[in-house]
């Protein structure tokens, strides 16, 4: 597999491909960034999609990097908006969360920068901050909001129109030029890309030459729930997989990393399986997003005592969409081969100082 197609395989947009194709040409050194708000339990798409890709990252010789976001937490108000939980309980349950999701993959570990230690050590952070600001209109930070998971219309405090400014100025002020994240964060990237040649400090340089980052965004996985309203409207099928993403915040609609097998049994059972549709299919998605990635095989397992044998998304997509795979058979082969996969980070979380983690960070969602 080519280089360029280990970075970009199952993503979803890249911004843009000509740019990553003439930064690889040029041998320019890739300097990878995801950001994390520290709240919640850790779900598939979270934790383990996003590993899935740092792996693929890692094996293209990138440094790849976790920015682990307390300052954005306090402002979006996760954990209570309690700065002493998001550093104390937040910042230790995502380290262990993502070192326990990489090692059960095979992945090398990865760099975590806390946002506050990384803010006081630059100190042109601030500088960098105003600057994108006085470059953005006020009505791009609006129309931006969405980042956080909330809506325009919202009664929102004013601290909250700073986060998508910061979120720009963490990629400039760190110097990554391939940024990575889910579909969720678009609008922050293209901010960045159109401030990249505007700002005199921080900016992306190699040999003297400004660069624009490069934006990777995967997919975002699918709730496990039945959309509100069925069939979906596919005019605007990019904001309606946003707004039915699996949320933390809604999690009788996730499979989370650390669920024990007889969860994942319970969940995929239940979870919306439309016959024969491909466009909105949590279960599809699973799949071909995670499974077959990870193993590079899927075997579906039919009522009749066959197998199928799937080794890229494309035959399997078809072959669901022309009926040839029933709803069930695909649950109960994903409940295989999901288990199987997530069972190491489980029994990491089972005992000792993971279950400390999560079990803390559980009481602190519930309050």
């Amino acid at each position: 597999m080519e280089k360029i197609e280990k970075i970009t395989r199952i993503l979803e947009e890249v911004i843009t491909y000509q740019d990553l194709k003439n930064y690889i040409k040029n041998n320019i050194p890739l300097n990878h960034y995801i950001g994390f708000e520290l709240s919640g339990l850790a779900h598939l798409g979270t934790a383990l999609l996003t590993s899935i890709k740092i792996k693929d990252f890692q094996e293209c010789g990138i440094n790849t990097n976790i920015f682990l976001a307390d300052w954005h937490s306090w402002i979006n108000d996760k954990l209570g908006g309690d700065m002493e939980n998001i550093k104390n309980f937040g910042v230790n349950y995502f380290k262990e969360v993502f070192s326990a999701t990489l090692k059960s993959i095979g992945a090398q570990e990865v760099n975590f920068i806390l946002a506050s230690e990384f803010y006081k050590k630059n100190d042109h952070y601030w500088e960098i901050v105003i600057e994108i600001a006085k470059h953005t209109t006020l009505a791009r930070v609006k129309r931006s909001i969405d980042i956080l998971g909330r809506e325009k219309k919202e009664n929102i405090d004013f601290a909250k129109l700073i986060y998508p400014i910061m979120q720009v100025a963490d990629i400039f002020a760190g110097g990554f030029n391939l940024v990575h994240a889910g579909m969720d964060q678009r609008k922050a990237h293209v901010i960045a890309r159109q401030v990249a040649f505007k700002i005199k400090r921080g900016g992306i340089y190699f040999k003297e030459k400004r660069l624009k980052p490069i934006a990777l965004h995967q997919p975002l996985l699918p709730s496990l729930s039945k959309p509100p309203i069925w069939p979906l409207d596919e005019k605007n099928i990019s904001k309606v997989k946003t707004e039915l993403k699996m949320s933390k915040s809604k999690p009788e609609g996730c499979i989370f990393v650390h669920d024990s097998p007889q969860e994942i049994k319970e969940k995929i059972m239940k979870a919306f399986c439309p016959p024969n549709s491909t466009i909105y299919n949590p279960v599809l998605s699973i799949a071909r997003l995670i499974i077959l990635p990870l193993k590079e095989i899927f075997k579906v397992k039919t009522q009749n005592g066959s197998v199928k044998t799937y080794t890229d998304q494309k035959s399997l997509i078809q072959d669901y969409q022309d009926g040839l795979i029933h709803p069930l058979d695909l649950k109960e082969s994903v409940i295989e081969d999901l288990t199987q996969i997530i069972y190491p980070i489980y029994k990491h979380f089972s005992s000792g100082y993971g279950k400390q983690l999560k079990e803390t960070i559980i009481s602190l969602i519930s309050r």
